[in-house]
């Protein structure tokens, strides 16, 4: 058993409780933060006189060779190694012998391990920007693409107004960009550096935090040295940003497999991302829509798991908070597989654009232009409703749509009515008159999209 500790001890840990305290079968992710974390920490030390040049000198080679060792596969870290801290000093003392040693001045393995968390999560985070705007880039040209394809829109499940797809789509566009700016909050409030504060108390040796934050690109360091080694707020909210982006992607997912299906085959998966029936060879099933929606309460579950291993701690660190890596490397790793695959579904996904407006016209979507048709003749939009539900039910007993009907059907229902009718309940006219920003018609979707262009040049 490699340990940083156990001269006050003097018996071996029991096997059990060793394996139970270890870490390193999941922080070894940690190896390259651990070593950068290290080489600026050695710096940092040199600088202020607390280890000499050549001292600094021979322990930035040993780090560095570890580091080249480990990524080519010449050394493996293996569960000998209570967590990836002790891996990286037990070899470099094994290495260049006391001068490794020094390494450990002025920190403990709770700012370390903090250090290396905060390491970890920026870069993810950074990983995770890509992803999403690599989705908003996608979005906007199918937005691009669809601005007069038109479909329903619904409420309730139910066929409410005449839409086009680049209005449906640019909700979601929306959604995304706000899941982009919470990833950016992230980053900016996450990004100070702990190292330095030691234990808890921080040390009596005279270290410049400043340089160190400096090294590892840090906005300076952290304030408080108790909050610095117990804080797990940035992973909360990491989580938490997570747990909404999935729900966005579940929602969109959700849509995707239902027009997907045989009934409203508005959208055609590519077979790449999709899986056939071991039984029914007719079968084409949108299962990565379905696992996007299903692995969303993956990540809930990280985002509760560890409010709920925060709430009761008192300052400064308690190894409870060992429990955050293992669920927060998981909802990354989930997320961003999620990203990846569902853009790509989103990118080959082909569009029937003839059933989605045929699906608008056969469910009484522009009912409510034609009430405003008849409120812009006088009729009071009380009894305009009336008429307009008498219009709907003719037509259901019928199977027909409004724009189907003659006019003397219309005018045996309300002489109002007249040949204008039609072109004010057309797909066309129903969209293009809605022209206030944010609504689906060309006019509005054109500025729409063009501060989505300047929006998406924003972006790192």
């Amino acid at each position: 058993m490699a340990q940083l500790w156990g001269g006050r001890f003097t018996k071996e840990t029991d096997q059990l409780v060793y394996n139970f305290n270890a870490s390193i079968t999941f922080d070894r992710r940690f190896y390259r933060e651990d070593i950068e974390g290290s080489m600026a920490h050695v710096k940092m030390l040199s600088s202020a006189g607390i280890l000499t040049g050549e001292e600094k000198d021979r322990i930035l080679e040993g780090l560095q060779g570890i580091l080249a060792d480990v990524e080519n596969g010449v050394l493996e870290i293996t569960p000998e190694y209570e967590d990836i801290h002790s891996f990286v000093e037990a070899n470099l003392i094994s290495r260049i012998g006391d001068a490794g040693k020094k390494l450990h001045t002025g920190r403990s393995r709770n700012d370390q391990v903090a250090l290396d968390m905060k390491l970890y999560t920026r870069k993810e985070v950074t990983e995770l920007k890509g992803l999403v705007k690599e989705l908003l880039q996608v979005l906007h040209g199918l937005m691009k693409e669809h601005v007069d394809t038109y479909m329903p829109g619904f409420t309730h499940l139910q066929k409410a107004q005449p839409i086009t797809l680049a209005h449906h789509l640019g909700a979601y566009m929306e959604m995304f960009k706000r899941d982009y700016g919470r990833l950016c909050d992230i980053y900016q409030r996450m990004n100070t550096c702990p190292l330095g504060s030691g234990a808890l108390a921080g040390t009596t040796y005279p270290l410049d935090r400043e340089m160190t934050a400096g090294l590892l690109g840090f906005e300076g360091p952290t304030l408080n040295s108790m909050d610095s080694v117990s804080d797990r707020d940035y992973l909360i909210e990491l989580l938490g940003a997570l747990s909404t982006m999935m729900m966005h992607l579940s929602r969109f997912s959700e849509e995707i497999i239902i027009w997907n299906s045989n009934e409203y085959r508005f959208v055609e998966l590519d077979d790449a991302y999709s899986t056939g029936s071991s039984i029914m060879p007719q079968k084409k099933n949108p299962d990565i829509a379905e696992l996007v929606r299903g692995k969303t309460g993956r990540v809930y579950g990280a985002l509760m798991q560890l409010l709920t291993t925060m709430k009761g701690l008192p300052l400064a660190y308690n190894k409870d908070m060992q429990e955050d890596k293992e669920l927060t490397f998981d909802a990354i790793d989930t997320t961003k597989g999620c990203l990846a695959l569902f853009t790509g579904m989103l990118r080959t996904m082909a569009v029937n654009r003839d059933v989605m407006e045929a699906s608008a016209k056969k469910g009484f979507t522009n009912a409510t232009d034609a009430a405003d048709y008849l409120v812009n003749k006088g009729v009071p939009f009380r009894d305009a409703h009336g008429i307009v539900g008498q219009l709907v039910l003719y037509c259901l007993e019928r199977n027909i749509a409004l724009d189907d009907m003659t006019m003397e059907e219309f005018q045996k229902i309300s002489p109002v009515f007249a040949e204008d009718i039609y072109e004010a309940i057309s797909l066309e006219t129903c969209v293009e008159k809605r022209v206030t920003i944010g609504a689906p018609g060309r006019t509005a979707m054109e500025k729409v999209i063009a501060v989505n262009e300047a929006y998406l040049e924003t972006l790192e």
